[in-house]
């Protein structure tokens, strides 16, 4: 729908709920075509009464307690429903307004019982001849004020969708406040208007207007003209002030043709104002309540979705349970059907070697050690992979363990890969983390592995684990450490960054060195599922950093670890150093 964007200022501190309440949506063409439509066919009727409004007519009692019973209703109603929008939108002004609606429905309980030769003679609130005419008065005076109150002062703007506890109190008290205050002033107007009536400047006599009651009327009027005028310079201007614009031209038809042009009570002008003020009173109860119908609309609507979603998701988890299931059998059925042969293989190969090895030339023993290499690296590979699918589908066995020990272990269980070379190991400190000990062991011992193998061409290798203070190299003290393992090693091109943490991505030549190419997609994978990230940086042939974080042992399991922000930070502060 279109709308008066022009009108309104954006606010970055805004939720966006706070546009489903007409007390906060712009009021777009569609509104403002229809609100003017409603004032204009109101103004030819008013204009076709204005000669008429003197004119005699019967006296109906029984329109008084029908127009003011429908009038009271109408105005709690509209209370009722502004006191809940202000429940959400915590506006002084949707209050203000809200207590405006609730004391005219209490003045017009208290008109109705206070006049005369209705229910009886004099009232039933024990007031004088005058005390109808001056709750007439100071009720129609009371809300204009009201409204040019909510006029002046600042419109909604931020919307509270989750009130806590203590602010749903502050609110509910507020309201109380509200509530008790009008009631309060409604007291005291019937108390001026029936025990203090005799002090009151006489407004009827004899049925007719006097001079006082002309001016107290005008005086009426005048101020639903400067409350009219107020909401026409409000900015911004809401559905909420269209509306209440309109209430105010009727509200003026009201004063006018039943307390100013009219002559006295139950001539043609009494009638037609008292119809102006109940369509007054029921416009702003119509827009709240179909209002509430759209928002109870959408809130099905929200709600029906949430439930088809949860029962995708529910249909996701049932098919993920039995993917894995049929991933459990599987893997059960390739580790032991290619287990089987390989195993047969490597057992007739190692009896051909013993038992046969006088008969087999040079070339023929070359064979067998390629078959039984070959067996053996195929083994490896199926052990790789089923770790690998294995990864993430069962939960972490997590607990706060030193990452200093850890290293300490791996690197000493990898001195078998080192054989002669000359290999240095470096560990700084790296303090305790909160993961999966066995997972974290496999990572990093992939990680040190790599690094032993592509820095086997050095003559003095060097392997570096330790940790940084931040994620770009210690500018921010407060952000969580980032751990490296480094090698001087081969290095890689770090044009092909991308692939080097997916499956079976080699960036050097197999010949020059061997591995299944599952290694790093494993380390991504376990990092990931603790909730870090993990990247590289490198330089050919001048060694390489894989750079990972990890929840350390201060963070509550179950938040999202810190060190997760400051893997991507790192991440995008170096462009060189993608998650590959």
């Amino acid at each position: 729908m279109p709308d008066e964007s022009s009108d309104l200022d954006e606010d970055p501190g805004s939720t966006g709920l706070e546009q489903d309440f007409l007390a906060t949506l712009p009021a777009g063409t569609g509104e403002i075509r229809l609100a003017g439509a409603v004032a204009f066919v109101s103004a030819v009727f008013f204009i076709a009464f204005v000669p008429f409004a003197r004119v005699p007519m019967g006296e109906m009692w029984a329109f008084i307690p029908l127009y003011e019973s429908a009038l009271a209703v109408s105005d709690l109603i509209t209370a009722i429903l502004l006191f809940g929008q202000y429940g959400f939108l915590r506006s002084p002004g949707l209050l203000v307004l809200a207590c405006a609606y609730l004391f005219t429905m209490l003045m017009t309980v208290a008109h109705a019982l206070s006049f005369p030769g209705l229910f009886d003679h004099g009232g039933q609130l024990g007031g004088g001849a005058q005390t109808t005419a001056w709750i007439y008065t100071l009720w129609h005076a009371g809300f204009p004020l009201a409204v040019m109150a909510y006029a002046l002062l600042p419109p909604p703007r931020a919307a509270a969708a989750a009130l806590d506890g203590k602010a749903h109190s502050a609110t509910s008290r507020e309201v109380a406040a509200g509530v008790f205050i009008t009631v309060l002033t409604a007291v005291g107007v019937v108390m001026l208007t029936t025990r203090g009536h005799e002090w009151l400047p006489v407004l009827l006599s004899q049925r007719n207007y006097t001079p006082a009651a002309y001016a107290a009327f005008g005086g009426a009027w005048c101020l639903s003209l400067a409350a009219l005028v107020l909401l026409w310079r409000r900015r911004p201007r809401t559905v909420l002030d269209l509306w209440l614009m309109v209430v105010m031209s009727s509200w003026l038809a009201d004063v006018a043709l039943s307390a100013v042009l009219n002559a006295r009570r139950f001539d043609l002008g009494f009638y037609s104002g008292r119809i102006y003020g109940l369509l007054a009173g029921s416009f702003v109860m119509m827009v709240l309540l179909i209002d509430n119908g759209r928002l109870y609309a959408r809130l099905l609507r929200s709600h029906d979705s949430e439930r088809r979603a949860r029962r995708r998701e529910l249909a996701q988890a049932t098919e993920l349970r039995a993917a894995n299931q049929a991933l459990d059998a599987f893997s059960y059925s390739v580790s032991h059907d290619l287990r089987a042969p390989l195993r047969a293989m490597d057992g007739y190969t190692r009896m051909l070697e013993e038992d046969y090895s006088e008969r087999l030339d040079d070339e023929g023993r070359r064979l067998l050690r390629v078959v039984r290499d070959g067996s053996r690296k195929m083994s490896n590979l199926i052990d790789t992979l089923l770790d690998f699918s294995r990864l993430g589908r069962a939960p972490l066995m997590s607990r706060t363990l030193s990452l200093d020990e850890l290293a300490r272990q791996v690197i000493e269980e990898s001195r078998g890969e080192i054989g002669a070379r000359e290999v240095e190991f470096v560990i700084g400190e790296l303090g305790e983390v909160h993961g999966d000990l066995a997972l974290l062991r496999q990572a990093l011992a992939n990680l040190v592995g790599n690094a032993i193998k592509y820095s086997r061409n050095k003559p003095r290798a060097r392997i570096e684990i330790g940790r940084m203070a931040g994620a770009t190299g210690g500018e921010a003290p407060h952000a969580p450490p980032v751990y490296f393992v480094r090698d001087n090693g081969a290095g890689f091109d770090m044009r092909y960054s991308s692939k080097l943490f997916n499956v079976f991505q080699r960036l050097h030549a197999e010949h020059e060195y061997e591995g299944t190419g599952v290694g790093l997609a494993i380390v991504q994978r376990v990092i990931t599922h603790h909730g870090g990230r993990v990247w590289a940086e490198a330089t050919l042939g001048d060694g390489a950093t894989f750079y990972f974080t990890l929840p350390t042992a201060q963070e509550a399991p179950g938040e999202p670890p810190a060190a997760d922000r400051a893997g991507a930070q790192a991440a995008q502060a170096q462009q060189s150093s993608q998650p590959r």
